[in-house]
């Protein structure tokens, strides 16, 4: 199994942790993000045609999303504690995910990647307040469920909690503080504190490769 990722990736973050977590051994293809590696020709052929990392290489078979890849790994290995397959334990923990992927990557996410790299996905920094507007969003539904649970779903850790975790923990890169939400900062011990909890990326830097990103054809 081979995992290109990104150093400073919070998305790629998240598949070395269920790997570690389940002791599966993996080969590391770091891609260097700030000179656009994941942009080139050959990455968009060979490996990722949506020129993103993380992709987990299985078997000969290419799976990209970082969601996908932490559904794949839970079911290639069966891991029915992690990911059920009966429809109300499934939908219980994908809610998560799917949360991981719209309000915590549209808000915490971008808008760490503004604050830290000065990039703004959308518009320019006169946008922060809507990222952290939308990533509060993501932080109000956790501490609504974090309150009263230890875990996300089904009050066991599952790959909801590892989609959610990464941008969560990196919220003040985003310019948010969780000292509002005692729920959520009292779930990160949690999680941090599981045996192989693989360590956390360094912070995003401001500083790009000359070269330009490279244009779509």
């Amino acid at each position: 199994m081979k995992l290109y990722s990104g150093a400073e990736s919070g998305n790629s973050w998240k598949i070395r942790i269920l790997l570690e977590q389940f002791g599966v051994p993996y080969e590391k293809v770091l891609i260097d993000l700030l000179k656009w590696e994941h942009k080139t020709a050959e990455f968009v052929a060979t490996v990722n045609p949506r020129g993103q990392v993380p992709v987990l290489e299985d078997e000969g078979r290419h799976f990209w999303d970082s969601g996908a890849c932490l559904v794949y790994i839970a079911r290639k290995f069966d891991r029915q504690d992690w990911l059920p397959i009966e429809p109300a334990g499934m939908a219980e923990v994908l809610q998560w995910v799917f949360m991981a992927e719209t309000e915590i990557q549209f808000g915490l996410q971008y808008g760490r990647r503004g604050v830290m790299r000065d990039r703004w996905v959308i518009g320019s920094a006169a946008n922060k307040a809507q990222y952290q507007k939308i990533g509060r969003m993501a932080l109000s539904a956790m501490e609504t469920r974090l309150r009263h649970h230890d875990w996300l779903a089904l009050d066991r850790i599952t790959i909801a909690d590892i989609a959610c975790y990464p941008y969560v923990f990196h919220a003040h890169e985003a310019d948010l503080s969780l000292d509002d939400y005692p729920g959520i900062r009292a779930w990160l011990e949690r999680c941090s504190a599981m045996p192989n909890w693989a360590a956390a990326p360094k912070p995003p830097t401001r500083h790009y490769a000359d070269m330009p990103e490279p244009q779509k054809a």
